[in-house]
Parts: C-alpha cells; sequence; structure tokens
C-alpha cells in the first residue's frame, strides 16, 4: 500500500489538514457575500457625527436608507442603545448593523450581570473593535459615544476595526460635509444645546450634498443618567 500524498487526501478519507479552521473570525462565506451584487444589498449610505461636551455626548444621524440607487427607507434609526449610558451610530451594511447591535447589547449585559457594573466606555470601543476584525459584521462604519466613571467618550471606528478616541467624529458617505462643519463651529466647554445645534447643522450639510443622506434627524444624548433619543423629519428645528 503506497502513502498518499497531499492531493490523494480528502474529508471523507482522512483529510485532517485544516484541523484547527476555521481560525476563530474567519467567515468563509464572507467574501463571497461581499462580492454580491451591490444593488441587492440595503444599505444606511448615512451621515453620522459625534461630539463631546463636557459632561455629555452627542450622536446625530440621518435617517434614510439605500437599495442601489434607489431610496429604500425614508425612516431608518441610525443610532442606538447599546449601554446603560452609551450609544452605537451605524454607517453602511444594514444586516450587518443590526446583528452587531443585537450582539453589543448582549455583551454588555452579560458583563453587568457577571460583574455587577457596568461596562466602561474604553471597554465597550475595544469589544466594538474586536467585532468588527473578526470580519462577521463587514462594511459597518460606526460611532461610540458615551458616559461612564471617567466621563464622556467618543469613539471612531472605521470597518476593519482601527480605533481612536476623539472629541468629535464623522463616519458614512456624508462625512467629508458634515466634518467642515465639525472643525468651524466644535470648541470645548460646549452645552447639551449648542452640541445638538451644531450636530444638526453638520447633518443638514451632509444632506445638501450627499445623495444617499436626508429624510430628518436622530439625535441621541448620553449622560450619566441614560441616553435620551429623538428623530425630527424637520433638520431645520434643532439649529
Amino acid at each position: 500500500m503506497r502513502t498518499p500524498n497531499s492531493g490523494d487526501l480528502d474529508p471523507l478519507n482522512g483529510d485532517h489538514s485544516n484541523v484547527f479552521g476555521p481560525e476563530l473570525g474567519e467567515f468563509p462565506e464572507a467574501e463571497r457575500r461581499a462580492d454580491l451584487d451591490k444593488d441587492q444589498q440595503m444599505k444606511t449610505g448615512t451621515t453620522t457625527v459625534g461630539l463631546r461636551t463636557e459632561d455629555a455626548v452627542v450622536l446625530a444621524t440621518d435617517m434614510r436608507a439605500s437599495l442601489g440607487g434607489m431610496v429604500s427607507s425614508k425612516d431608518v434609526q441610525k443610532v442606538e442603545q447599546i449601554h446603560p449610558t452609551g450609544a452605537l451610530t451605524i454607517a453602511g451594511s444594514v444586516s450587518a448593523a443590526q446583528s452587531l447591535i443585537r450582539n453589543l447589547r448582549a455583551e454588555t449585559s452579560l458583563y453587568e450581570t457577571r460583574r455587577g457594573k457596568d461596562m466602561s466606555m474604553q471597554a465597550l470601543s475595544t469589544i466594538v473593535s474586536n467585532f468588527l476584525r473578526s470580519g462577521a459584521f463587514f462594511i459597518v462604519s460606526p460611532l461610540v459615544g458615551g458616559v461612564d466613571d471617567t466621563g464622556p467618550h467618543v469613539y471612531s471606528m472605521d470597518p476593519l476595526g482601527g480605533m481612536s478616541e476623539e472629541d468629535y467624529s464623522v463616519t458614512g458617505s456624508g462625512s467629508q460635509f458634515a466634518l467642515g462643519v465639525l472643525e468651524q463651529h466644535y470648541e470645548e466647554g460646549l452645552s447639551v444645546e449648542e452640541a445638538k445645534s451644531i450636530a444638526a447643522k453638520a447633518i443638514d450639510s451632509a444632506v445638501e450634498r450627499d445623495l444617499a443622506s436626508g429624510n430628518g434627524i436622530n439625535v441621541a444624548v448620553a449622560t450619566e443618567d441614560g441616553v435620551d433619543i429623538t428623530r425630527e423629519k424637520d433638520i431645520k428645528s434643532l439649529l
């Protein structure tokens, strides 16, 4: 009997060459799914902004979702509470973002149950970053904002899990238009109302020029007392 070479092996006849696969975070179907016709994927398009004030964080987003060149929804909630005093904005693939939010809510709940205290914003942002690096939540670019014992924090994430803490940040297809407004108007010591007005100006600027952004504004204010999320169809009412 001859010894079979690697080319003769198959899973039914003892091919254990990939006995440790797939690796943690490896999703064989992800690449194939990412190559699907882009017009078949629902995306938020999106402009999202986050600002840190002295005692709070203000997160704001538009409310439009696109399907290729079509507006698929005019009433999308793009900022969600994921922590007793923290929230996350979403830009990118809707399905991946919804799954990410469900997983984060479960993680923060488990943390509180096991340790008897809320997760810090740094720990929360690290979990978000790790999830993104895993490859399971491809094409999502979130902002994480919230308040913990050390104060308010805003974390910017790229789709591959890169993370940085900022005083203010933007994500999404309209981010270049929104960022110019934040650069011009942001300053330390803003009140919550001032931050909400600046965030609305940033979203309004993006809506004027970005076809994938529009149809209103979601605003989340995170404080040590919790997260309050409001929705306005008329952005001008917040200016």
